[in-house]
């Protein structure tokens, strides 16, 4: 009985006898192909002639279709090398396949990658070598092209009630809005950012890009600084669709007074504040007792500026009459004047620092005084 042969339909050499395709799968029209005329035109690797990649040249984004991902690119080899591995196709007939790349930096926009490649095939070991120039072209995101057109669409104004702000606090708003702008972008939201930033007559006005991050800031600059903020709305114009684009503006109004001045707002003696977030919270400098103003007053009750913290002045302790007067030297007179005694004055001290006033001479309690530490109300 003779034995069935198939034969190469191009040099007609013989065949070796190949598994059948499962169910299902497609016949590989190669099959038939003796190994001498399958490797003749066999690649192992499809690679394309070349590829670009497009690098914002303000941000270092890449562009990926129609997007762009936030990866800082400024050494442009591993992006390279993350381009070549996306493009390149290996045989479906290979396996055990291993493979690598050595970049060749040509010039500062060109990385050739020498890519080489090993597997097995019909049982024969095969490698081949590809070469692939990455060209990275440079352009500009939306997002850069935006700040650099001066995009916004929030203004978050920062001023306060009856008073300049003082160059601390606006240097504290716009810290506030850099860290809230950092953190969004962090999280890989492109459409944060800062336009601008000026100081004005009166305060500070930060241009924002969206509605929704300046609202966020003027919420976190309140929250730390204590005040409250107002929005409105201005219509600016239409978009393609006929829809009406408005701009909101975030004004901020911070307290009317600041930690650490003193005020006087009634007649049971001067109170040092000490915190603004929510109602006013202070220290009577008479006794000593915690002040808090009434909730509809909030952090502006009525009240005359008396002087601050800084404004204190050291002097001696002469005597401590008792429990509620004490002897001191007056800073500007050197006479010997009996004032208020509050429960924070250290009857063994040899000075004390007073603040003297239109209301009289009191004693400041020392910085680092905290007899209520941690209760959560005073700072």
């Amino acid at each position: 009985m003779s034995e069935s042969r198939e034969f190469c339909p191009r040099c007609g050499g013989d065949v070796p006898a190949r598994p059948e395709p499962r169910p299902g799968e497609p016949r590989d029209p190669d099959r038939v192909l003796c190994d001498d005329c399958y490797f003749e035109e066999f690649d192992l690797v499809d690679a394309p002639d070349r590829i670009e990649v497009q690098v914002c040249g303000r941000c270092g984004a890449i562009r990926r279709e129609n997007s762009w991902d936030d990866v800082g690119a400024r050494d442009y080899t591993d992006i390279a090398i993350e381009r070549v591995s996306e493009a390149l196709g290996v045989h479906l007939d290979a396996t055990d396949v291993n493979w690598g790349v050595t970049p060749e930096q040509v010039d500062e926009t060109t990385i050739r990658m020498h890519c080489e490649f090993s597997g097995v095939v019909r049982g024969t070991p095969v490698v081949e070598e590809v070469v692939v120039p990455v060209k990275i072209g440079t352009g500009t995101c939306k997002r850069c092209g935006r700040i650099a057109g001066g995009s916004y669409a929030a203004i978050v104004q920062v001023r306060a009630d009856e008073r300049e702000p003082a160059p601390e606090e606006l240097e504290d708003a716009e810290a506030i809005a850099r860290e809230y702008i950092a953190d969004r972008e962090a999280k890989g939201d492109r459409n944060a950012f800062l336009t601008e930033v000026n100081e004005v007559e009166g305060g500070l006005d930060m241009k924002i890009s969206t509605t929704q991050m300046g609202e966020g800031i003027a919420e976190r600059i309140v929250r730390q600084l204590g005040g409250a903020y107002t929005a409105n709305e201005t219509l600016v114009t239409e978009d393609s669709d006929g829809n009406e684009v408005y701009r909101v503006t975030y004004a901020i109004r911070l307290p009317r007074y600041r930690p650490g001045e003193v005020i006087e707002p009634d007649d049971d003696g001067p109170v040092l504040v000490r915190s603004v977030r929510g109602n006013l919270k202070g220290r009577r400098l008479t006794t000593g007792d915690r002040y808090e103003a009434a909730f509809e007053d909030g952090d502006a009750p009525e009240a005359r500026r008396l002087g601050t913290r800084a404004d204190g002045e050291e002097t001696t302790l002469v005597a401590v009459e008792d429990e509620h007067a004490v002897q001191v030297l007056d800073p500007e007179t050197y006479e010997a004047k009996t004032i208020a005694r509050p429960e924070y004055v250290d009857p063994d001290a040899d000075t004390l620092t007073v603040l003297k006033s239109r209301a009289g001479l009191h004693v400041l309690p020392p910085a680092e005084y905290d007899p209520d530490a941690g209760d959560g109300d005073d700072e």
